[in-house]
């Protein structure tokens, strides 16, 4: 899907009221060329972004979904540059990045991460990279200089044996989310060298804010039938607007209208799950290009939620295994030694409300030295709805999620 990203989905229950807004300006934040790098970057992570959704969405279709495939691409994005041969390739390959030398590939990753902050400045929109490693391993320096040039990651020494090491990683995580999501690692154990850690924050007031006294109580419908009590927002305006037998879809602007939240509620028949994998890139490029300005009703409710999920088995499927495997994997880019990831965990955090959104993401890439290198041996005994925030003029996919019950 060219332009996955350039959506954020919401599948939403709607229900209608009364409200004051009548939006009917165009105005647009004024938008650079894109180089061709950049172009092809955000055309990978769009099939990157909606095929790990659908792929998330698989292992728990029952379930609340949110994720962010922009934090998750940054993260592995940083990691590729110390990936070699084969371990290499399927990185890549799972990223959906384009046949263009790496050079390229992290010119556009700065430029994107350039344009992403400072695109609305009506819209807060952060992102942070970092790299924590062990002080008793030495990493090759391209690597490290890689990471900094181009995702302009702090990089810091620590000794993993102190329990207060802990602490300085997790006490960066919630800086950099503005304190919504509070830690991402939870022990280090014998065997871990770097932890590879994108953050990204974003709080964006709609263009055309909810009356919080047209806020009612109302009724959701969960797939099992269930009717669980929520908070229902209500407005009456212009907004963009696309309807067809399967669902009906609206745009909700931000700030300048940079960002944009796109809500896409399947019609009573239509099984959100069986939605989300029915979906392919003729159909969505079709959709983006359906939209017309409609006098719209609309009953949106609030909602507030956390989502946590290790990533290992999901990006297994999507053809990155090798990466894991301890005799197979090859980081010898990034260290001499051998050593592969032991855990890709992913946190998220929403806030939807009458004065807008607030969001947040946390992507960690644990990597491990082989334990046969080392004197330690270590045992693990380890009605719905689909929503996207996304940047329109990059087409970036921010976050995207699932919700089945507020």
């Amino acid at each position: 899907m060219k332009n996955i990203s350039s959506i954020l989905i919401v599948l939403v229950f709607v229900n209608f009221s009364t409200c004051k807004y009548s939006p009917t300006e165009n105005e647009q934040s004024e938008l650079r060329l894109f180089t061709q790098a950049e172009k092809q970057l955000v055309s990978s992570t769009d099939k990157f972004g909606l095929k790990l959704f659908k792929k998330v969405n698989e292992f728990k279709p029952e379930k609340n979904l949110f994720i962010s495939p922009l934090s998750v691409s940054l993260a592995l994005g940083m990691t590729l540059n110390g990936a070699n041969n084969s371990t290499y390739d399927s990185i890549r390959s799972t990223l959906e990045h384009p046949n263009i030398p790496q050079s390229e590939i992290n010119e556009a990753y700065k430029s994107l991460i350039k344009l992403l902050t400072s695109i609305d400045t009506k819209v807060t929109f952060k992102i942070a990279n970092s790299i924590f490693h062990s002080y008793a391993y030495i990493f090759e320096k391209e690597f490290i200089d890689l990471t900094k040039k181009y995702f302009n990651a702090i990089v810091r020494a620590l000794n993993f044996s102190d329990p207060a090491t802990v602490d300085i990683i997790n006490q960066w995580v919630k800086e950099n989310t503005n304190g919504k999501i509070e830690k991402i690692v939870e022990a280090i154990g014998p065997d871990m060298v770097m932890f590879l850690i994108n953050a990204i924050y974003f709080k964006g007031t709609w263009k055309y804010e909810f009356d919080k006294s047209d806020t009612r109580d109302d009724w959701f419908t969960q797939p099992s039938g269930t009717r669980s009590p929520c908070k229902m927002m209500t407005q009456r305006g212009t907004f963009d607007y696309f309807e067809n037998d399967n669902f009906q879809a609206i745009d909700l602007p931000y700030g300048n209208q940079a960002f944009s939240m796109s809500i896409f509620l399947p019609k009573q028949n239509i099984d959100v799950n069986d939605f989300i994998s029915s979906i392919t890139e003729l159909d969505w490029n079709s959709w983006l290009t359906s939209f017309k300005k409609q006098d719209i009703e609309l009953y949106l409710p609030k909602f507030k939620l956390e989502y946590e999920i290790q990533m290992n088995d999901i990006l297994t499927a999507l053809g990155m295994g090798i990466a894991f495997d301890p005799f197979k994997a090859d980081f010898t880019k990034l260290y001499r030694g051998r050593v592969y990831i032991s855990q890709v965990k992913h946190k998220t955090f929403i806030d939807v409300y009458e004065e807008g959104t607030e969001a947040a993401a946390v992507t960690s890439v644990e990597i491990v030295v082989d334990t046969a290198l080392g004197s330690y041996i270590v045992m693990r005994c380890d009605r719905p709805f689909v929503f996207v925030i996304r940047e329109k003029g990059s087409g970036s996919i921010l976050f995207i999620g699932k919700l089945v019950k507020p």
